[in-house]
């Protein structure tokens, strides 16, 4: 899916509306705030909806909301692009802390956790689902999903989603040594494997899991 500059534009600005706000903008409140007329914001509006990039409730003046956004078109003399992979705009209440050791006072916090802001849609990112335990004392189980940001660079320490020489792909901790590379599980009944080609197909950002 390829955005117009234009298209992006409004696109953020609605989901900048919408964290602020709770809900999304009229069709003039666009117009007004991006300075176009509302005919303009109506062809867009048609034209992102038939990208996918929005849906529309017929009938509610606030009925757009942000479906996802793929790619993003900046055209300039170098011909950059500002790719937003796989984007959805989430938030969710945050209504305080719990504790995980001595227990606290519950305290009613009313924000929102953002999720476009923890993992920025600037940032080309995928999703894998995780097969096996080699990870778990990084906290990343069998079965979470793991949100990674394209790379084909890493530091030592970093979680990495690396391809070896057999095509077959591995999640492990990434250290530089002498005349190889290690890919370290956090398990102590996993060992690590030794190599002097990999590559790297991204680094893990974040973790996520159902119950």
């Amino acid at each position: 899916m390829n955005l117009t500059p234009k298209q992006f534009e409004i696109v953020k600005f609605i989901q900048d509306y919408r964290t602020e706000r709770g809900y999304s903008p009229t069709l003039a409140e666009i117009g007004e705030n991006l300075g176009i007329s509302a005919v303009t914001v109506f062809e867009h509006i048609e034209a992102l909806e038939k990208k996918g990039a929005i849906t529309r409730q017929r009938g509610r003046v606030r009925g757009i909301t942000i479906s996802r956004v793929l790619r993003a078109e900046v055209p300039t003399s170098t011909d950059r692009r500002l790719s937003v992979v796989g984007y959805r705009a989430l938030s969710l209440p945050l209504v305080g802390y719990i504790a995980a050791g001595s227990p606290i006072e519950a305290v009613e916090d009313k924000e929102a956790l953002n999720f476009s802001e923890i993992f920025s849609p600037d940032k080309e990112c995928f999703v894998l689902r995780v097969k096996g335990d080699s990870m778990v004392d990084e906290g990343i189980h069998d079965g979470d999903f793991v949100i990674v940001e394209k790379r084909n660079r890493a530091q030592d320490g970093e979680t990495v989603v690396a391809l070896l020489p057999d095509n077959e792909a591995t999640l492990k901790k990434f250290y530089r040594e002498k005349e190889r590379i290690r890919l370290q599980p956090a398990n102590p009944q996993a060992l690590p494997i030794y190599t002097k080609d990999v590559r790297i197909q991204g680094v893990v950002i974040g973790v996520l899991r159902k119950y």
